[in-house]
């Protein structure tokens, strides 16, 4: 056995939890004894005594609670970290390579980047956070000058006097962090955080303010009895709060004083005991959790991409997706004893928002209620849940379909705006996607409506259930090839039309649009027509995984064999998946969508939009499975913003904040039957704006925008809705024929002219 490997074996991680509460609690209890033997004691006139006025009996008393505290929390936290250790493998190893990204990820969620995303709630997270910080740092300074040699003490003069008032401030920051915390919990109470506030918020927030004010308390009484006992403390007027506090008490008699400071220095402390005692157990954990999860965001595969799974024709493993907690990662586990149960993910879910079962915060509580409730290796079986649940529900084992029923994984649109808002970078969308790969895969439990697709996706290689025959109809009018099966790509570009911009009447205008634009600018491309296959994106994320490599596999064998290096799309679907999943199954290629092919042209000059025009209003929706999966924003809206005399109008929620249309995630072939319909609520924003165009850069969100325009009421003469490559194709066509109206008189007279000129 190497020593690498014994070492492996010896440490785990839930060892170094109790090794570091362990360090940390005879430190504490080292830094109690040290100076009793010491007897090291500043001289100057300007500093704090610590324990001043502390009878001794108190000083042991807090030396010995405090260690055992910490010792005792570190424990409880162990039992947290082995229930992480109970999940599979995942790559997040800190490498040369990731190691300056996993420090961005990691000081973005610590400097609250992503909780001022909302500004009022993330700065009174921010003010409770950095002055916590400051006030334990300020804690932390008075002990180290407490251990010091006289020569060596530096807590005293101007160096004493900014402590005081950094404490001050810091504490003044601190306190009034907690009561906005207080009121916008329990006054203005935001519908996210009402539905989820149980009694350990209060708990929470009433130690909070108690630590904050019995501090000013402390200190009031300790500079009054300093006054009253005649002690120059004219230095103390740095603590700006504490000594004006002292001044409306100083009538009192020392020993009065002296009785109060101690009442409340007792009560201060008394407040960081119960702090400590509930750090482990409540969602105060998250001071601890959070920062981790965050650290360790960065992970090898792309952020479009699901977990690659084995070739399921070959593999010996007997069970697929996630049913019961081991099955999830340890870095999923984590995840959720990571969440601050703020409800930023409900917020923006529009399954959520319309009606449906889903909510995602949901199911992170519920994951880790059924993780909490299977710990047998903790006390009594089990460690306290994520959030305090009803006592009314029951786990008896370890299945997350104890908690969470199959409507809720099937509502999802897998928009990813969850994972994009969360503050601690939980990966919530991997779950439902996993969950969903077991009901499918192990138990065929399914929407009967998503059935009708995997058959037509199985038997005719699209989910429209169309003759592979037709795929190239579209093109029979323009001069497009039509490569041969097999045939090497010759062309710069293969252009990867996808099933709908195939088969969809809409759609194909799309591809019509697409196919004369890139004529226009001298692009040179091929299609495979009949041999082109979907690319098994729905099947992918409606979990089924068999469905999925079957359309897959001989896709990536057919592009390897023709030797395609570039492929464009129109579909961010098959954007996604060609650029991010086939990878996992040996397809690598330079994939690029056509909003981003279109904005390069435009911008080299080789597309003219020079005379491009539209006297309209335009708005743009943003694809999920462009935008959040995989970053483009900007691309289509420098398309749209290329045409002469529009005007852009923004929706409300857009860019990393856009709506989904409903259809991502398989969503396009299955009914909604409860609540609002997501592409209607969609439909109502962006029509909303006053738009006379709205502009898509997805052929599901055309489907599902304008079927929504429509539903509301609203015909192509009042909005049309197209995509990018269709407002273009009429923005040039129109320019080119206002040009040409504009030179038809003078053409005329030129023919007058000449036909005078000859008789």
């Amino acid at each position: 056995m190497t020593t690498e490997t014994a070492v492996k074996k010896r440490f785990k991680p839930y060892q170094l939890s109790i090794a570091f509460g362990v360090g940390i609690g005879t430190f504490t209890l080292i830094s109690g004894i040290v100076p009793q033997l010491t007897g090291w004691k500043s001289t100057s006139l300007i500093h704090r005594e610590v324990f001043g006025g502390i009878p001794t009996a108190l000083v042991v008393a807090f030396y010995t609670v405090i260690p055992m505290m910490l010792i005792w929390g570190s424990l409880r936290f162990a039992d947290r970290v082995r229930n992480w250790e109970r999940g599979a493998p995942d790559k997040r190893k800190t490498t040369p390579k990731n190691v300056k990204r996993r420090l961005a990820d990691y000081r973005s969620g610590v400097y609250m980047r992503t909780l001022l995303r909302d500004s009022a709630a993330g700065l009174m997270h921010s003010m409770i956070y950095f002055g916590f910080l400051v006030l334990l740092g300020v804690t932390t300074v008075l002990e180290i000058d407490h251990q010091m040699p006289e020569a060596l003490k530096f807590l005293h003069g101007d160096v004493y006097r900014g402590y005081a008032l950094v404490g001050d401030v810091a504490g003044v920051v601190f306190t009034a962090g907690v009561v906005w915390a207080i009121l916008r919990r329990y006054v203005q109470r935001p519908y996210r955080i009402r539905i989820k506030t149980k009694p350990e918020h209060a708990l929470i927030l009433g130690v909070l303010l108690a630590i904050g004010v019995t501090g000013f308390g402390a200190e009031m009484f300790r500079i009054a009895q300093g006054q009253a006992a005649g002690v120059n403390l004219d230095h103390e007027k740095w603590s700006v709060v504490g000594y004006p506090l002292a001044q409306l008490v100083n009538g009192a008699s020392a020993s009065t004083l002296t009785t109060w400071h101690q009442g409340w220095w007792v009560a201060h402390v008394l407040t960081f005991i119960v702090f400590l005692a509930i750090l482990p157990i409540t969602m105060l954990r998250h001071m601890f959790t959070s920062p981790l999860n965050m650290y360790l965001k960065d992970r090898e595969r792309p952020k479009g991409a699901m977990k690659a799974m084995p070739n399921l024709t070959e593999t010996s493993l007997e069970s697929f997706g996630v049913n019961v907690i081991e099955e999830f990662t340890w870095k999923q586990l984590l995840d959720l004893d990571a969440c601050t149960m703020c409800g930023r993910c409900t917020s923006v879910c529009p399954a959520h928002a319309t009606g449906k079962p889903l909510d995602p915060r949901e199911i992170v509580l519920k994951s880790g209620e059924v993780m909490a409730a299977t710990a047998s290796h903790a006390p009594g079986g089990k460690v306290s849940a994520p959030l305090s649940a009803d006592s009314e529900i029951k786990i008896n084992a370890n299945s997350l379909f104890e908690r969470i029923t199959a409507e809720e994984i099937w509502s999802c649109t897998s928009c990813k705006a969850c994972d994009e808002i969360c503050p601690v970078n939980i990966e919530i969308l991997d779950k439902i996607l996993d969950m969903r790969r077991y009901l499918s895969l192990m138990e065929s439990n399914f929407p009967a409506q998503l059935g009708n697709a995997y058959r037509a996706m199985e038997n005719q290689g699209n989910p429209w259930g169309m003759s592979q025959t037709d795929r190239g109809e579209w093109a029979k009018d323009l001069d497009v090839e039509i490569l041969d099966p097999g045939a090497p790509l010759t062309s710069e570009y293969l252009y990867w039309v996808g099933c709908a911009g195939s088969f969809d009447d809409k759609n194909k205008k799309v591809t019509q649009s697409m196919a004369k634009l890139l004529k226009r600018a001298g692009i040179d491309v091929a299609i495979l027509g009949p041999s082109e296959m979907c690319t098994g994106d729905s099947a992918r994320r409606s979990g089924n995984e068999y469905l999925f490599q079957m359309l897959a596999m001989p896709n990536v064998e057919m592009l390897n064999t023709m030797g395609v290096r570039k492929i464009i799309t129109q579909c961010p679907h098959c954007f996604n998946t060609l650029k991010n999943e086939y990878p996992q199954l040996g397809g690598n290629y330079e994939v690029i969508h056509h909003s981003q092919l279109l904005e390069d042209l435009i911008e080299a000059g080789t597309l003219d939009v020079s005379n491009a025009s539209l006297e309209e209003r335009i708005t743009y929706h943003d694809s999920c499975y462009l935008g959040r999966h995989n970053d483009v924003y900007v691309a289509p809206r420098k398309v749209v913003g290329s045409i002469k005399g529009i005007e852009i109008v923004e929706m409300p929620r857009n860019g990393t904040n856009g709506m989904c249309c409903g259809a991502g995630g398989a969503r396009m072939w299955m009914e909604e039957d409860i609540g609002t319909k997501v592409n209607d609520e969609r439909a109502r924003e962006a029509i909303a704006t006053g738009a006379t165009r709205i502009a898509t850069a997805c052929p599901f969100c055309y489907i599902m925008l304008d079927d929504g325009v429509k539903g509301a009421g609203k015909d192509e003469s009042e909005i049309k809705v197209g995509d990018i490559a269709i407002h273009l194709l009429d923005a040039i066509e129109n320019g080119e024929r206002a040009i040409a109206n504009q030179n038809a008189p003078l053409a005329a007279a030129n023919v007058v002219a000449s036909t005078t000129s000859f008789s």
